[in-house]
Parts: structure tokens; C-alpha cells; sequence
């Protein structure tokens, strides 16, 4: 008897010193994914300093207006400069006429606007926006109100597994491993 409760005690501690080990060394992995994309993906700013409280806020343009394929692709699009100069040709941006003028360089250029990727989840992650967004995800959710916010800027999500498995269990979304990873 005192054999039995003596090697089921080893493998209780065994399971649980495994568990330890693998939740230790998966947080250091996303700590260490993490730091690599802010070394490498450091967020600069945008080559326009486009005040998307103006846009989104003041005249309440949908966030889909701009980021077009939100609705039926993994990334939400950025815009193209017809889409800005759909506007810009008529409006001369009184607020920031200078960032106007280098939109409207851009558009002379036949160039598109070099827009920098804000957030990155780790490589291994499938994130698809249409998903969230067929869900009735706000885009708030994970941008923030950025109605309120001047020129965008990264908000402090850490984009780590915990993360979104909180937001899954919360919203009564799927927690199975094939719906972010294969």
C-alpha cells in the first residue's frame, strides 16, 4: 500500500514539474518572441501622420472605408493613396495641410504610402481579421478607440497566447489549438 501511494506521489510530482518546465519555458519563448519583434519591428510611426480622430472620429468614416479587406482577408488592408485622394483632391486638410502635401507627393509619385505595420503577432499565429470581425469583434477590442487617438500608435497588448485565450474563453470563442496554429 504504502508502495502505491509512494509511486503515485512521484508521478503526481513528475506531471506537475513537467507542467512547470513547459509553462516556464513557453513564457520565456513569447517574452523572447516578443523582444525580437521589438527589436526588429520597432514601431517609428507612420510616414503620414494621419489623425484618425479626425477621420474616424469627427467624421465618423468606417474603420472598413480605409481598411477595406478587414471583412475577407487575413490582414486589414491599408490604403491605397486613391482611396486617400478620393477626399484630398477636394479637401486640403486645413488641420495638417503639410501632411496633405506629402500624401499628395505620394499620389504625383504614382508611389503607394509606405505604411508601417503597428502589431505583429509571432509567426507561428494565424490571426485572421475577417474572423474577428464576422464575430462582431470590435476593432476597439484590440486597437483601442482610435477615434480618440490622434496619430495611431502601438497600444500596450502584449499579443501573447494568455492574451487572446482570455479574450476566446471570455467571448465564448473556440480555445482549440488548430483555430490560431496549423
Amino acid at each position: 500500500m504504502q508502495k502505491r501511494w509512494f509511486l503515485t506521489m512521484v508521478a503526481v510530482i513528475s506531471v506537475l514539474g513537467t507542467l512547470a518546465f513547459v509553462r516556464a519555458n513557453a513564457s520565456a519563448d513569447e517574452a523572447l518572441a516578443l523582444q525580437e519583434f521589438a527589436q526588429e519591428g520597432e514601431f517609428q510611426g507612420q510616414s503620414i501622420a494621419f489623425p484618425h480622430n479626425t477621420h474616424a472620429g469627427e467624421y465618423q468614416i468606417d474603420c472598413q472605408y480605409c481598411h477595406f479587406s478587414v471583412e475577407r482577408s487575413k490582414s486589414a488592408g491599408m490604403p491605397p493613396v486613391a482611396s486617400c485622394m478620393g477626399c484630398h483632391t477636394f479637401v486640403e486638410g486645413q488641420q495638417n495641410p503639410e501632411e496633405v502635401a506629402k500624401l499628395r507627393e505620394y499620389w504625383d509619385a504614382r508611389q503607394p504610402i509606405p505604411w508601417s505595420r503597428v502589431y505583429k503577432v509571432a509567426d507561428h499565429v494565424y490571426f485572421p481579421h475577417m474572423r474577428h470581425v464576422s464575430a462582431g469583434v470590435d476593432c476597439a477590442t484590440c486597437h483601442g478607440n482610435v477615434e480618440e487617438i490622434g496619430v495611431i500608435e502601438r497600444l500596450n497588448q502584449p499579443l501573447t497566447m494568455g492574451w487572446c485565450l482570455s479574450c476566446h474563453i471570455d467571448m465564448g470563442a473556440s480555445i482549440d489549438c488548430t483555430v490560431c496554429h496549423y
